[in-house]
């Protein structure tokens, strides 16, 4: 079957024999992407997940601009240089109290991938038998053969189990029954040496938006430390502001054994990814013998000018209002949301910080639910880049957005439920 379109490009997450040829983005400009045709369409999930402030800050823009006066890729294994250092400085800074030690890659699959490997390696220098990873059902970590391996299986990788390695996994825990997802954790840490649990804090994001309270996540911790585990928290969706703080974490009381970012560590502007970790981590691979180094890289590590766009996002968290915004921007989807809690066409309507979800309520739902493609291309036809995870409907929009924005995207959400149940069999 050949493809409606005649690009070359082979687009992420695209069934291109059920696409139409893509619109071209000329332009972004605050919250919008401008298309080819002039057409202004609202960005209410950021570029999957990754603008914070705003398309384009002035701010960051300059930062790269300027850094491409004096940078471009450097060697990380040989040497260093001034914008690497000063933001790992800073992300030591801003993140929870005891990470002390920055490593860094270039997307958020990279940062966990590494994270995976540290804790393994962290276990196998000090001579201590211990490789299971333990995960929470239904995450997302990325499309790496080790984050593919972490994350939920199915039709996303069923084509690459041959690959896969196994983890043991704890049921997500679902109000009410938060104990039984505690219990479950315990009760794996008791039967074998578990070497970490990785997790994403308080939403999972590819896996329907799915929410739970910070108190689950202080305990899983406490669990971890009682049974010697490491702790891997997965920032990568969650940081910078999303979830109404920096990092989730802190809404927990915790400092994980490692934490990852990526996405809106540069504002979005530029791919980079951090992941921080321990003191002890760092030091179980400090040794005389070059066997006990951590051996992983990417061409593009701490790429110059990513690091430059990343310590123009540092200042911008420092000298401009953010957590108004952010508080604002969760206040404005509260009020928003609430008509849809009584509304019988929708469930599980919920919001955490700057996220917020809803379900479609209809017969089929899931990730592969043909609601979705008919969705999305509704709220294409009105100018809203709104991308449902099957039935699941969310906001995740810049900062920057408006009272004015948002009312049209709620809008047409409730428009997308009359359209659905009027075509409905």
């Amino acid at each position: 079957m050949s493809s409606p379109s005649q690009s070359p490009v082979w687009h992420p997450f695209t069934q291109h024999a059920l696409t139409p040829a893509m619109k071209r983005i000329v332009r972004t400009d605050g919250a919008y992407l401008v298309d080819e045709d002039g057409r202004a369409v609202l960005d209410a999930i950021s570029s999957w997940w990754v603008i914070t402030h705003r398309h384009r800050h002035p701010k960051i823009m300059a930062a790269i601009r300027s850094a491409c006066d004096t940078f471009d890729q450097i060697i990380f294994a040989e040497y260093t240089h001034e914008p690497a250092e000063a933001l790992a400085e800073g992300l030591i800074r801003l993140a929870p109290p005891g990470l002390a030690h920055v490593f860094y890659s270039d997307s958020g699959s990279t940062a966990v991938e590494v994270a995976l490997k540290m804790a393994l390696s962290t276990f196998h220098n000090r001579g201590i038998p211990r490789s299971r990873i333990v995960v929470m059902e239904g995450s997302y970590h990325g499309d790496t053969i080790g984050t593919m391996s972490a994350g939920e299986r199915g039709v996303f990788n069923a084509a690459y189990g041959a690959l896969l390695f196994d983890v043991a996994t704890i049921p997500f825990p679902e109000p009410g029954r938060e104990q039984e997802t505690l219990d479950a954790f315990d009760r794996l840490c008791r039967g074998e040496a578990v070497a970490a649990l990785l997790v994403e804090p308080l939403v999972l994001g590819a896996g329907g938006m799915r929410m739970y309270p910070p108190h689950v996540l202080s305990e899983l911790q406490r669990i971890a430390v009682r049974h010697g585990t490491l702790m891997i928290v997965d920032e990568v969706m969650t940081g910078w502001g999303r979830t109404g703080t920096l990092f989730a974490c802190e809404q927990a009381g915790i400092t994980p054994d490692i934490l990852c970012v990526s996405k809106g560590i540069t504002g979005g502007a530029l791919p980079l990814a951090a992941t921080l970790c321990t003191p002890e981590i760092f030091e179980a691979h400090l040794s005389p013998e070059l066997s006990r180094a951590f051996f992983h890289s990417s061409s593009y590590t701490a790429n110059p000018i990513a690091c430059a766009a990343a310590l123009a996002n540092l200042e911008v968290w420092r000298s401009e209002p953010v957590a108004a915004r952010i508080a604002a921007l969760e206040g404005m989807h509260r009020e928003r949301l609430a008509p849809f809690r009584s509304d019988r066409r929708f469930a599980n309507v919920r919001l955490t910080g700057t996220i917020a979800a809803l379900d479609l309520d209809v017969s089929a739902p899931g990730y592969l639910s043909d609601v979705g493609p008919r969705l999305r291309a509704f709220f294409r036809e009105r100018d809203l880049l709104i991308r449902p995870l099957g039935n699941v409907i969310y906001l995740m929009p810049p900062y920057c957005v408006t009272a004015g924005d948002l009312d049209r995207a709620y809008a047409a959400i409730g428009e997308a439920a009359d359209m659905i149940a009027g075509t409905a069999p």
